[in-house]
């Protein structure tokens, strides 16, 4: 038997375990995964300095290395994630709602985990610890496969996971990995029917792509985050420039950050030199239009492709429109529906880029960078859905579950 058949095989087993074990079991492997990612940060380290060497061999962009490092400071935030997930209400068991028939059936919905649970995406070594986190909170198994970028930090992670997991009483196969990185092997998972009940991907286009195009399970799409600002004519101009350099530098490589900027031409001629010169002084290459160029010279030309691009890097592309009107319709033609943002003071501006605006999270007057998990109050979060089935946005524990009904009755037959 192979690895990945031996795993899903490992996982499929373990998942109906998994269904009775109880919130005390659950929250208790949680804090030992927490306390033993903590005790063991070094050694995760020293398998993380692998790859980024291997990475900076590849000739990875420095904005793609910087997702792939992991510090103390930063696998202590991951274990806080975790002890974030443990405090959260279990959502497994909760009866969603219940009503009474004339015939005197009484039918109920209760939240049930999906099943087994795979995920495949990319050089973010923290995915392996969200995924585990939220899969066992909802008493889900997991099969994850990391790329090749970050194999050796994914494996340290999955074994002081799997060690801390099962001492707590967690079944073998709750926490899976596959350490076969080979693209046939992420096909082949795509398409194990009988095994996988939910695949997530997260990653660039590309693998969204080859996930939706391939996949014969059940798919959560989540897409990339091609993001923009729009600072209406009537916005706050000092609240706009920290927005947006929050939005576009606080962590360029992530799928919230904002990779174009909408300025109303009302404000053109004042706005536009302000925040081009705070994102210059950011080390931000900048991709504008002729009408912003006739303002500000001193930037690269963009072409429509820089509309559609979500560069996970310090690049901004920039367009000069007419209103918010003019915003919205530019917005829904080049985003990807992950994350947009105005800034304005105007009300009725505010409520119509909220209405017609087609995102998972639509902002007035806050950067893009809050669509996230952890922000939303959610502890993590296993994906950001930009599908409208079954879930949409930062995807947290009642995303992870599915609906059984339970019917009560007193002999009842059908007539």
């Amino acid at each position: 038997m192979d690895e990945l058949l031996e795993k899903c095989t490992l996982a499929r087993d373990a998942g109906y375990k998994m269904a009775s074990v109880g919130t005390i079991v659950k929250d208790n492997a949680l804090e030992a995964i927490a306390n033993a990612l903590e005790e063991k940060a070094e050694e995760i380290i020293s398998a993380n300095k692998t790859d980024i060497e291997n990475a900076r061999k590849n000739g990875t962009r420095q904005a793609m290395i910087d997702r792939l490092t992991l510090t103390k400071e930063r696998i202590a935030g991951i274990a806080e994630g975790v002890r974030q997930v443990k405090a959260l209400s279990d959502p497994i068991g909760e009866v969603v709602k219940m009503w009474k028939r004339p015939n005197g059936l009484i039918i109920g919905q209760k939240r049930v985990p999906m099943g087994v649970i795979a995920i495949i995406y990319e050089a973010r070594p923290n995915v392996t610890v969200d995924a585990a986190a939220l899969c066992l909170k909802t008493s889900n198994v997991c099969v994850l496969r990391g790329g090749s970028e970050a194999i050796n930090s994914n494996k340290a992670i999955m074994k002081i996971m799997q060690d801390a997991a099962y001492g707590a009483g967690l079944p073998v196969g709750a926490l899976n990995i596959i350490e076969d990185t080979s693209r046939e092997t992420a096909t082949r998972l795509m398409q194990m029917n009988g095994y996988i009940d939910l695949l997530i991907p997260r990653g660039g286009k590309g693998l969204i792509r080859s996930v939706v195009e391939n996949a014969t399970v059940p798919v959560v799409e989540t897409a990339a985050g091609n993001c923009h600002v729009y600072v209406d004519g009537d916005a706050d101009m000092d609240m706009a420039v920290k927005i947006v350099l929050n939005a576009k530098v606080q962590r360029p490589s992530v799928c919230n950050a904002a990779e174009t900027l909408l300025v109303d031409k009302k404000i053109a001629d004042e706005f536009i030199p302000v925040i081009f010169n705070a994102l210059k002084e950011k080390n931000v290459e900048i991709r504008a239009d002729k009408a912003a160029k006739d303002i500000f010279a001193d930037v690269s030309d963009a072409s429509d492709e820089d509309y559609y691009t979500e560069y996970n890097d310090y690049i901004i592309a920039v367009k000069v429109v007419d209103g918010v009107g003019e915003a919205i319709e530019h917005i829904n033609k080049y985003n990807t529906k992950h994350s947009e943002a105005i800034v304005t003071n105007n009300y009725e501006h505010s409520q119509r880029f909220l209405n017609e605006v087609d995102a998972a999270a639509v902002y007035v007057n806050a950067s893009t960078r809050f669509t996230d998990g952890f922000e939303f109050g959610f502890g993590a979060e296993i994906g950001i859905s930009t599908q409208k089935m079954h879930a949409r946005g930062p995807m947290g524990l009642e995303a992870l579950t599915s609906i059984k009904y339970i019917i009560y009755g007193d002999g009842q037959i059908r007539e």
